[in-house]
C-alpha cells in the first residue's frame, strides 16, 4: 500500500505538521529509490515505452477493443491494495483508467516492488482490456514497468493546490492534478490552430518570423525591455509590436503577412496583462480597416465554433454573440452619450481643455493636450470602466490623430484616422488601421511622437524609426493592418477568469 494515503486533514492537524508530514514522506520515496537502485530497479534507467493506446480511446471503443492487448504508460494516482491483487488509477495525456494488477498475472517480485510504488509514480503497463463485475471498463495487467520515480508529494484533495498563486508557479503539478486545467491549454491550442487555418485558408496571409531584439521599440505605445548586446556593444530592446516589420515586408512585395508570437511590455500586471504575452498582426496589400475588421469577426467566431460549437461566448456569467457583423461606435459619440461634452461643437485646444477640466479632469494634467488627445483620454477615462457599456462585440473607431501615428487620416475629418479597436467585455481585443503610407506625413508623426518622449511629456511615446521612414518611400501600397490580443480571444472562449489561466507559465515574482 501507498505510504501517501495519510489521514491527516486541518481538522486533524494543523498546516505546520501537515507540512511535516509531506517532508517526511518525500525523504521516504528517496529511501525507496535508493532501494530500487540497489536492487538493479534504477528507474531511471528506462529510456522508453511503446504507447499503443490511450485512458480515453480505450473507453470511448471499449466494444472493439474488448480483450484487446493495449500498450499504455502513464502517472498512478490512485493505489488500492487488496492483498495479492490491487487496482490503481493511470492518468495519461487523455484522462484516467483503471488498472486491475494481480500478483499471478505480473509475477511475486514485480507485484512486491508494486506495492511499494507510490503516487504520482510514472509507470508503462501492458494488459487485456476488460470490464469488472461493476462496469468500470479496466485493464488486467500483464506487464508492470516503473519507468520514473516521483520524489515529490502530490496535492491530496485538502491542499490541492488550492493557493492560486502556487498553482501558476507550479503549473507542472496543476497540470497534473485539474483536467480543466490541461483542457484550457488543449482548447487554446485548437484556437490559435483555427485563427491560423483562418488566416492562410480564408485569407491567404502568409506566416512570416520578424525580430524580437530590436535597437527600436516600434509599432506601439508602450515601455519596452532593454537589454545589451557585448559584441556588437549596443543597445537593444525586446518587441513590444511586431508591426513596423511586417509593414516592410508589405513594402517588399509580400501582399498578406502575419505572424503570431511573444511580445513584451515592461507595464502594470492586473487580470488582463502580463509582461510577455501572445499577439498575432496580420497586413492586407490593397486592404483597408473594412477589410480587417472582417478578418477580426472570423477570427474570433470561427474560433469559437471550432472550440465550443457556438458564436455564444459565455463568460463570467455573462454571454456575448460574436457572430458577424458586430456594431460600430464613434469614439467622440461615446464620450458625449457619457458624458455630454461634445466635440463636434469643439474646435480649439484650449476649449477642449476647458470642457474637460470643467467635467472633472485635473488641470494640471492637460494643460498640455490637444482636442485630440483629450477626446481618447475621455474616452479612457470615462467610457471604458462604464459597466457593460463596451460588452460588445463592437468595433470603437474615430480615434485622434494625436494617439494613432500609424494610421491613415479620415479624409473626411483629417483630425481622425481611419482605425478601430475591438472591445468584448469591456476589454480591448483587437487595434486596427487603414495603414498610414505617406512617409513625409509619418515623419512628422514620429517626429511630435519623439519630442514628447524627449521632453518627458509622454515615457511611451513613439520614437523615431527613419529606416521605416525610408521604407515607406520606396512605397508602401495602401494596406489594412490589424493586431489582435490572442490571450484574452482566448479567455473570452475558455472562460479563465485571469490571463494567467491561459499562459502555461505567467511571469511571478521569485519566492524568497
Amino acid at each position: 500500500m501507498s505510504t501517501d494515503n495519510s489521514n491527516i486533514t486541518p481538522e486533524t492537524e494543523d498546516i505546520e505538521a501537515y507540512e511535516q508530514n509531506q517532508n517526511e514522506q518525500a525523504q521516504i520515496r528517496r529511501e525507496k529509490l535508493k532501494a530500487l537502485q540497489e536492487a538493479g530497479r534504477n528507474p531511471f534507467l528506462q529510456e522508453t515505452w511503446n504507447v499503443t493506446a490511450h485512458s480515453v480511446d480505450i473507453k470511448d471503443n471499449f466494444e472493439a477493443m474488448e480483450d484487446e492487448e493495449v500498450s499504455c504508460a502513464g502517472r498512478l494516482m490512485a493505489i488500492r491494495v487488496m492483498g495479492k491483487a490491487a487496482f490503481a488509477d493511470l492518468q495519461d495525456k487523455q484522462g484516467r483508467i483503471q488498472l486491475y494488477v494481480r500478483k499471478d498475472e505480473i509475477g511475486e517480485e514485480d507485484y512486491k516492488w508494486f506495492k511499494t510504488y507510490d503516487i504520482g509514480d510514472i509507470v508503462g503497463i501492458e494488459g487485456k482490456v476488460f470490464k469488472t463485475k461493476h462496469g468500470e471498463i479496466s485493464i488486467r495487467v500483464t506487464r508492470l514497468v516503473l519507468l520514473s520515480k516521483s520524489l515529490q508529494v502530490l496535492p491530496d484533495k485538502w491542499s490541492g493546490l488550492k493557493d492560486q498563486d502556487l498553482r501558476y508557479r507550479q503549473r507542472y503539478v496543476d497540470l497534473i492534478m485539474n483536467q480543466d486545467v490541461r483542457d484550457t491549454f488543449y482548447k487554446r491550442a485548437r484556437i490559435i490552430k483555427e485563427m491560423k487555418r483562418v488566416l492562410e485558408e480564408d485569407y491567404g496571409y502568409l506566416e512570416v518570423d520578424t525580430p524580437i531584439l530590436t535597437p527600436i521599440a516600434g509599432g506601439a505605445n508602450a515601455r519596452p525591455f532593454e537589454t545589451h548586446h557585448n559584441t556588437l556593444n549596443m543597445d537593444l530592446k525586446l518587441r513590444i509590436s511586431n508591426e513596423l516589420y511586417l509593414k516592410r515586408c508589405i513594402v517588399g512585395g509580400l501582399d498578406r503577412v502575419y505572424e503570431m508570437g511573444k511580445m513584451f511590455r515592461n507595464e502594470g500586471m492586473d487580470r488582463n496583462h502580463n509582461p510577455e504575452f501572445t499577439s498575432m498582426e496580420c497586413y492586407m496589400a490593397y486592404g483597408n480597416m473594412e477589410s480587417t475588421m472582417d478578418v477580426t469577426e472570423q477570427l474570433l467566431y470561427k474560433a469559437a465554433m471550432a472550440v465550443n460549437g457556438t458564436p455564444i461566448l459565455t463568460y463570467q456569467g455573462k454571454e456575448f454573440d460574436v457572430t458577424p457583423p458586430w456594431r460600430r461606435l464613434n469614439m467622440a459619440d461615446a464620450v458625449k452619450e457619457i458624458t455630454g461634452v461634445d466635440f463636434s461643437k469643439i474646435d480649439t485646444d484650449e476649449e477642449a481643455r476647458e470642457a474637460c477640466i470643467k467635467y472633472g479632469m485635473d488641470k494640471d494634467e492637460v494643460k498640455d493636450f490637444t482636442r485630440g488627445k483629450l477626446i481618447a483620454e475621455m474616452f479612457e477615462a470615462y467610457c471604458e470602466d462604464v459597466p457593460g457599456y463596451l460588452d460588445g462585440p463592437v468595433f470603437v473607431v474615430g480615434h485622434p490623430v494625436e494617439v494613432s501615428p500609424l494610421s491613415k487620416r479620415d479624409p473626411e475629418d483629417p483630425r481622425i484616422t481611419r482605425r478601430f479597436e475591438a472591445y468584448i467585455n469591456g476589454w480591448e481585443i483587437a487595434n486596427a488601421f487603414s495603414e498610414l503610407n505617406d512617409p513625409i506625413d509619418q515623419y512628422e508623426r514620429f517626429a511630435e511622437q519623439q519630442a514628447e518622449l524627449d521632453a518627458g511629456i509622454d515615457d511611451e511615446a513613439h520614437p523615431m524609426d527613419l529606416d521605416f521612414v525610408n521604407a515607406l518611400e520606396v512605397g508602401l501600397p495602401p494596406t489594412g493592418g490589424l493586431g489582435v490580443g490572442i490571450d484574452r480571444c482566448i479567455m473570452l472562449i475558455v472562460d479563465a477568469p485571469s490571463i494567467r489561466d491561459v499562459m502555461l507559465f505567467p511571469t511571478m515574482k521569485p519566492i524568497e
